[in-house]
């Protein structure tokens, strides 16, 4: 006997990026009141003097580049509010970066995942290769790093599955490195289910190809050591070798232990094949060694998905 299903209205990416934040926020506004609405216009800066008239928002925007350019963080975070109020990108993704750094303003993570949720609301269906897409890509990176660990005292709770979809987004949809590589880690770590070294080999290829150094070392070591992949010590030695050359050793020690331990422990002749990968690899950094098998490289990445996980619908 036939059944027939009930149809299913099908969400848009960009409405399932509203009600990802938006959930999130539900029980700050439902708490705070009408007047504490998700408002980029809130005035971030204290005992700050009336407010600049700017003649529109390029112009706020090209005063706060020209103030922070001269050292000036107070009055370029002035004009940049004007310009984010008015809907630009540029702004609102500086304005997020300065109040999750603390940089010029008070460190602020609630702030700052406000800003960035702004633009993931209103421009999470820009094409990959629109003039926001940058910004829009980097944002949703923040937004799932954010969720990762949530922000103390405020409705941002901890979610693997919110951070997830965030990343996944970022990475398939924008081809953005550090989503790439986040959702490599979270598939290596277990982070949203069973330990999935094959995806996160890919999902760690993809980043490295774009010189991702912390992918191209956790990448390398997975392939050095065989971890839950087919042992490959030459091709690990050679994305151990690239991440070695980037690592900046004031913050990355991790990455040139790595390297170091794995030269140390590889034979005459892998260190032989490693050094033919790196030529090539360097003399087209994207293309993968003509000998790599393909269990790694050549499966493609996934498809852009209809929308973010039901997760965030909770």
């Amino acid at each position: 006997m036939a059944v027939t299903r009930p149809k299913i209205a099908i969400m848009s990416s960009r409405n399932l990026i509203i009600l990802s934040v938006g959930v999130a926020l539900s029980g700050w506004l439902t708490t705070a009141g009408p007047a504490r609405a998700l408002d980029i216009n809130d005035r971030p800066i204290k005992a700050q003097p009336p407010a600049e008239i700017f003649k529109d928002v390029r112009a706020a925007l090209r005063a706060g580049v020209r103030d922070l350019h001269a050292g000036n963080k107070v009055a370029a975070a002035r004009a940049l509010q004007f310009a984010a109020q008015g809907g630009n990108v540029a702004a609102q993704y500086k304005l997020g970066r300065m109040y999750a750094d603390g940089d010029g303003v008070p460190h602020d993570d609630f702030k700052a995942f406000k800003f960035f949720s702004a633009i993931a609301n209103s421009f999470a269906d820009e094409g990959p290769d629109s003039i926001n897409a940058f910004a829009v890509s980097k944002a949703l990176v923040a937004l799932g790093s954010y969720y990762l660990e949530g922000i103390a005292e405020s409705p941002i709770k901890k979610s693997a599955e919110r951070a997830f979809e965030m990343f996944r987004y970022a990475a398939v949809y924008f081809a953005n490195a550090d989503a790439q590589y986040n959702l490599g880690r979270m598939h290596l770590d277990g982070a949203i289910g069973a330990r999935d070294p094959q995806s996160a080999a890919r999902w760690l290829r993809l980043a490295a190809e774009k010189n991702h150094v912390y992918a191209q070392a956790v990448l390398g070591q997975m392939l050095f050591t065989g971890n839950g992949i087919p042992r490959q010590g030459p091709l690990g030695l050679m994305w151990l070798h690239l991440a070695n050359d980037g690592a900046d050793p004031s913050k990355d020690q991790w990455v040139i232990d790595l390297y170091n331990k794995a030269n140390a422990a590889a034979t005459d002749q892998e260190r032989k094949v490693a050094n033919k990968y790196l030529a090539r690899q360097r003399r087209a950094p994207a293309a993968a060694p003509a000998d790599e098998p393909p269990t790694v490289a050549d499966e493609a990445p996934p498809t852009l998905p209809a929308g973010l996980a039901t997760a965030v619908q909770k």
